[in-house]
């Protein structure tokens, strides 16, 4: 199977205003949106639930620990380089980027608690055990911050597994952020 990553021009007419949109909002039309574009069901869900995010009850930064956390988990080097972008964008502090690409425990306690939940939540397939649930709710997050967790889960298992099967390539713009795996973490899901 081979993807073509579209341009406005080359995507299916069902998928051009979204990508026109997409291109809109960052200043260029990054690659996995070129890819989600084969199918318009795709990139559309992509993109709403990009804007959906924009209501989350989590930070920026927050929600830039739950993607790269799950990112590095799947060894996305797209999804981290871009994220890894994005988190500069929203002023997370390098230390804090550092230890997320490199799939360390976090200083900040209550933002390690968010990624201490994501792991969990991936490493038990949403059966999360009620300490780490706990554990969550002790830093002050509840119910609706959970949900905005697993609505990030579930984006980013749609964008690393196709970015795994369609060999996305990096954009430029994200290049300095690029990531590789760790061979010795490929696939780690420990805290």
């Amino acid at each position: 199977m081979k993807f073509q990553v579209h341009t406005k021009e080359t995507a299916p007419e069902a998928s051009r205003a979204t990508l026109e949109g997409t291109a809109k909002k960052y200043g260029f039309l990054p690659n996995l949106f070129g890819v989600l574009a084969e199918s318009p069901t795709a990139v559309q869900a992509y993109a709403s639930i990009n804007k959906a995010l924009e209501q989350s009850a989590l930070s920026p930064v927050e929600q830039q620990v739950v993607a790269l956390t799950v990112s590095t988990t799947n060894d996305c080097a797209y999804c981290v380089g871009a994220h890894s972008t994005v988190a500069q964008m929203v002023r997370m502090p390098e230390d804090m980027l550092a230890a997320l690409r490199d799939q360390r425990p976090l200083s900040d306690r209550k933002l390690n608690a968010l990624r201490t939940l994501v792991l969990s939540i991936m490493r038990h397939r949403g059966w999360v055990p009620e300490d780490d649930l706990d554990r969550f709710v002790a830093e002050g997050y509840r119910e609706r911050h959970l949900l905005d967790v697993l609505t990030i889960v579930a984006l980013k298992t749609l964008s690393n597994y196709l970015n795994h099967i369609a060999q996305t390539p990096l954009d430029r713009q994200f290049a300095s952020q690029a990531w590789r795996a760790k061979e010795s973490c490929t696939g780690c899901l420990t805290a």
